[in-house]
């Protein structure tokens, strides 16, 4: 049996009923990936079911604000405050929002400023 792994570039108001869609269909979140870009940020929220992986992609400009997943995988909140804190990335509604406290580091979103 073969695994599938895809990548989905995805838009913003597309997101979050995509999230809902894999809870109700029985994935779970595996992973939450954060990428600093030239103007903004990529993200990648990864699902997975059996051995098939789902990756949805978002990219963001650096003011806009992504909505948690917590309400939906409450176990998402310690990827999401690592984003949060360590690149910057503005998620509005973590349930058990850190406030940038996750980490005790030398200096703020230390990622945040562009490679």
């Amino acid at each position: 049996m073969e695994a599938a792994n895809t990548i989905e570039p995805i838009t913003m108001a597309e997101f979050m009923p995509q999230v809902i869609r894999f809870k109700m269909d029985g994935w779970r979140v595996v992973q939450l990936c954060a990428v600093r870009l030239p103007d903004g940020y990529e993200l990648s929220y990864s699902f997975a079911k059996g051995y098939d992986m789902r990756t949805l992609r978002l990219t963001l400009g650096t003011d806009e604000t992504v909505p948690s997943i917590t309400q939906v995988y409450p176990g998402a909140f310690l990827q999401e405050n690592e984003a949060a804190e360590l690149f910057g990335v503005k998620i509005e509604s973590i349930q058990g929002d850190y406030h940038d406290k996750l980490y005790r580091i030398a200096r703020p979103t230390p990622f945040k400023e562009k490679g």
